[in-house]
């Protein structure tokens, strides 16, 4: 996007002015805070976000943080096999609404 700044967070991107309390939150709490945290590594706290994402079946959530999980450290066959584990707690049609949003982003 032509109007993007380099370190425009992806929050501010899409809300901007349109909601900046959100913003704030997202960015200072979430991911200033919260994903800042020694007691799990960031591949770690990606791993939970993703198995969570599934549980929920939140499939336009999943395109941003699949791929943030692999810059994480997270394998794709990790990811894979959490998709699978995951059909047994989350549900079938949830895990294969993921399986295919982890085919389209990782393949």
């Amino acid at each position: 996007m032509e109007n993007e700044k380099p370190n425009e967070s992806p929050a501010k991107r899409l809300f901007g002015e349109f909601a900046p309390k959100i913003v704030e939150l997202n960015d200072a709490v979430l991911f200033g805070d919260i994903w800042e945290r020694p007691e799990l590594s960031k591949r770690d706290r990606s791993l939970i976000t993703c198995a969570a994402l599934v549980a929920m079946g939140k499939p336009e959530q999943m395109k941003s943080h699949f791929p943030r999980a692999l810059s994480n450290g997270v394998t794709k066959e990790e990811l894979i096999e959490m998709i699978t584990h995951m059909a047994f707690y989350a549900g079938w049609p949830n895990a294969m609404t993921a399986m295919m949003q982890a085919k389209e982003l990782l393949s």
